[in-house]
């Protein structure tokens, strides 16, 4: 039997009763396929950590996790500590380390869910965001000096390597290349960033000329916001700096109803170091212990998990239960105007795995 050792990192706010719910649904999706069984490691890592010890992970916590299958991961962040502090001790203290450069976001209108925008039904919003997640904005390089003066500087420096730019340009074609209508979006603005875009775009160009099966076209960060809104359908797979790909991503959950459906996977594609998936949705200190957070994030990031472990049979079948029980409006959470609470759910999930006959 196929045994996988998964690390559970619940972090901050509402990641522990979500990856709570998500350990249940994926323990409940090993008993039905009998063909894999799934050994979890809990570890404590978070902000009530940090402000114990004066850190979020311990100084050898990604050698703990290291050897593990995959990382399944809640949130980082909670109301009196900088959120600077919390994402680079501990989200992005595992990302770029264990190089999980690409970062992917799918986005559709599950059944029972109303998106936002106006005459748009469910097959016109069925997209994949792919971020690269290693460096551009987010890569770290800056500094600030004479602190507190009027003269004060603070600098981020946005930095894009061939390498880098090269990689998730293939990654992106290649999921491109993947799907039904083997259709890309590159996402850009190279009109103002005259020289890390420009790159970008040139290396695009370079790389699509290797995939001459797949339709490509080139979108204004500014400009893509607005085709997301009025020309969904025009949409399929998407590729965006580290910024511009959180920013868009966020949106793309919203249109399809609730940043509390959205999953995350942060893959290292090599299997070098294990990859990490989690929920978008942060930390939300707001329903933190109210029992209403929505754990459909977590399910779908779970069925991306169980995916990358070569589990197909058993993802799709996650995916039927998720798509079964949002379609009750019964069970949605009060994030899609909802009644129901985060037990009520995993409970129906559950019992839906059970019910599966496929």
């Amino acid at each position: 039997m196929r045994s996988y050792k998964i690390a559970a990192i619940p972090g901050d706010g509402i990641g522990t009763e979500v990856i709570a719910a998500g350990v249940e649904a994926l323990e409940a999706c090993a008993r039905r396929d009998g063909g894999f069984t799934l050994v979890f490691d809990h570890f404590d890592w978070g902000s009530a950590r940090y402000k114990k010890t004066g850190a979020f992970m311990p100084e050898d916590g990604r050698a703990q996790i290291k050897g593990h299958d995959a990382i399944l991961f809640g949130s980082a962040g909670v109301p009196d500590i900088a959120d600077h502090l919390t994402l680079w001790g501990l989200r992005l203290a595992i990302c770029q380390p264990f190089d999980q450069y690409a970062n992917v976001r799918p986005t559709r209108i599950l059944p029972g869910i109303t998106s936002p925008l106006r005459n748009v039904s469910g097959p016109e919003l069925d997209w994949v965001i792919v971020r690269e997640n290693s460096e551009g904005e987010y890569a770290g390089v800056g500094g600030r000096v004479h602190r507190g003066l009027p003269e004060e500087v603070a600098t981020d420096v946005s930095m894009f390597t061939r390498a880098g730019v090269t990689r998730i340009m293939r990654f992106a074609f290649e999921l491109a290349r993947s799907r039904p209508r083997k259709l890309l979006t590159v996402v850009t603005k190279s009109n103002a960033q005259r020289h890390g875009m420009v790159m970008w775009d040139e290396i695009a160009a370079e790389v699509a000329a290797g995939y001459p099966d797949v339709t490509w076209d080139k979108m204004l960060v500014d400009a893509m916001t607005m085709r997301m809104t009025l020309r969904p359908q025009t949409l399929d797979t998407i590729v965006a700096t580290n910024l511009h790909a959180d920013i868009l991503s966020d949106l793309a959950a919203a249109l399809a109803g609730s940043l509390g459906i959205a999953p995350t996977a942060n893959l290292n594609p090599e299997r070098t170091f294990p990859s990490m998936f989690e929920p978008i949705h942060g930390s939300a200190f707001d329903i933190m212990g109210k029992g209403i957070a929505n754990p459909v994030g977590t399910f779908w990031s779970s069925v991306m998990l169980l995916e990358h472990l070569g589990e197909p049979a058993a993802a799709a079948r996650l995916m039927r239960a998720v798509e079964r029980v949002t379609a009750d409006p019964a069970l949605h959470t009060p994030d899609l105007g909802g009644k129901a609470t985060t037990a009520e759910v995993t409970a129906a999930v559950c019992a839906a795995l059970a019910a599966d006959n496929r």
